[in-house]
């Protein structure tokens, strides 16, 4: 388990993320990681068809996007 910060782990990131009701601006505030850090940490982390449908699943969703 690799620790991006002293407060969050890969496992924490990954649980924020899948979480609809979790915005991208909500896991800024709380780990410091912008968007793209997060959508890279799922990347590395997840089976290819697992970040595959979580890309479906977040894109364009009101939730993850405070600003839509």
């Amino acid at each position: 388990m690799k620790i991006i910060n002293k407060d969050y782990d890969i496992d924490n990131i990954i649980e924020m993320a899948w979480c609809d009701k979790t915005s991208f601006d909500s896991i800024k505030l709380q780990t410091k990681l912008s968007e793209k850090e997060v959508i890279k940490i799922m990347r590395s982390n997840l089976k290819k068809t697992s970040f595959k449908v979580w890309r479906e699943r977040v894109y364009g969703r009101k939730a993850k996007h405070e600003k839509i």
